[in-house]
């Protein structure tokens, strides 16, 4: 079977497209559609988080001292 018939590759040039325009440094993403949440870490495996804060727009920002992690993005269906 053609990977081309198992995976629906338009979707994921989307997401290279939208990286495209973020901040380039290195990230592990994982998307949970249960909880309809992205998990996006920094480090590879993932720091723990010291300390956090959540944006207006339910974005969870994930720090290790004065440095950012990772961000956790809730209700991604809604955006």
């Amino acid at each position: 079977m053609a990977l081309t018939q198992s995976v629906e590759i338009n979707r994921y040039l989307n997401i290279a497209k939208a990286l495209q325009t973020v901040e380039q440094r290195p990230c592990w993403m994982m998307f949970d559609s249960e909880a309809d949440v992205l998990y996006i870490n920094f480090q590879n495996p993932a720091q723990a988080a010291t300390d956090s804060e959540v944006t207006d727009d339910d974005v969870v920002i994930r720090y290790s001292g004065d440095e950012v992690v990772g961000l956790t993005i809730l209700s991604v269906s809604q955006r």
